[in-house]
């Protein structure tokens, strides 16, 4: 059973400044920002929202179809991918453009500064969307504008129910693009500060956006999430790392996560309830407390109450 995965493929450049940003700017100055940050570790990491998201939805022993592009320099990326027998056959390699890079520095409170060079992803939406009886749900995960739009369609179009999850690509969109987002979408999932933004844009709130989908899910950090349905919240508990290092990527184990659940269930009633969307939150938490969260390795998921 398996899942459409739309998204970026990037290498991530991860660095650990620390101390705190907030001690390093000043204020009163931003409209002459000249800063910089000691940053005694670095990495360099296989990373963007496609390629994280089915690392782990893999994991997890479900089926991930990612679509994406990569530069010339993905090569590496392609055999990461065919080391975890994850399909390429929607991915595409172009010669005369570098894969999406982004730079990520986060303090010791957790707060993050990212650069990001699009590279490739900007020619995702030459990727078209087809039937296929294999794939029962997709995601549109952060990527060009014109294929986040795209793509959307032609889920549609394919009969796919989809999440549609923008993340840090939702300030490309205004109000009557998000709106339609939402009107095309099964689900929509997005964190706290991007609920309040998403909410803002399309003027609509929490609980007319969830009369719209099946459902709404909003993730609060270490205070859990919310899920929403027809107008009406739950509150979903969080689940305690076991020890607080890398926050990077966990949004995307909690994507994975998300559709682990989504198309196991698939062949059912799809409500999102408490006990479908404890996992996300579970499979968050253990990539929070690895320090390299892209590369976190979960054998097994179980679901509150299965066993």
């Amino acid at each position: 059973m398996a899942a459409l995965i739309c998204g970026s493929l990037a290498f991530d450049m991860i660095m650990t400044f620390e101390g705190r940003f907030s001690e390093q700017i000043l204020p009163q100055q931003l409209h002459i920002l000249n800063v910089s940050f000691l940053v005694p570790t670095l990495r360099r990491d296989f990373g963007g929202c496609a390629g994280n998201i089915a690392y782990a939805l893999k994991l997890l022993g479900g089926d991930p179809r990612p679509m994406a592009v990569l530069g010339s320099d993905g090569a590496s990326y392609m055999q990461r991918f065919a080391d975890l027998g994850i399909s390429t056959a929607s991915v595409q390699q172009l010669a005369d453009v570098y894969t999406a890079q982004a730079m990520i520095m986060t303090d010791r409170d957790n707060n993050q500064i990212t650069a990001f060079h699009p590279g490739a992803m900007m020619m995702a939406h030459h990727n078209r969307i087809v039937a296929d009886p294999q794939v029962r749900v997709g995601i549109v995960a952060p990527d060009g504008r014109e294929a986040m739009i795209e793509h959307a369609e032609q889920m549609v179009q394919a009969g796919i129910p989809f999440v549609f999850d923008p993340g840090q690509g939702l300030p490309m969109f205004d109000g009557e693009a998000l709106r339609r987002f939402i009107a095309q979408a099964s689900w929509v999932a997005v964190n706290d500060y991007e609920g309040k933004m998403l909410c803002e844009r399309t003027g609509l709130s929490k609980a007319e956006i969830s009369r719209q989908v099946k459902g709404f899910m909003v993730t609060l950090g270490a205070q859990g999430s919310e899920v929403w349905e027809q107008g009406e919240c739950q509150v979903v508990p969080p689940v305690a790392p076991a020890q607080l290092l890398d926050p990077t990527g966990c949004g995307d184990a909690w994507r994975g996560a998300l559709l682990y659940g989504r198309g196991e269930r698939c062949s059912m009633d799809w409500s999102v309830d408490g006990r479908s969307c404890a996992a996300p939150n579970w499979a968050a938490a253990w990539a929070r407390s690895r320090s390299r969260t892209a590369g976190h390795r979960i054998t097994r998921l179980i679901l509150p109450g299965s066993e």
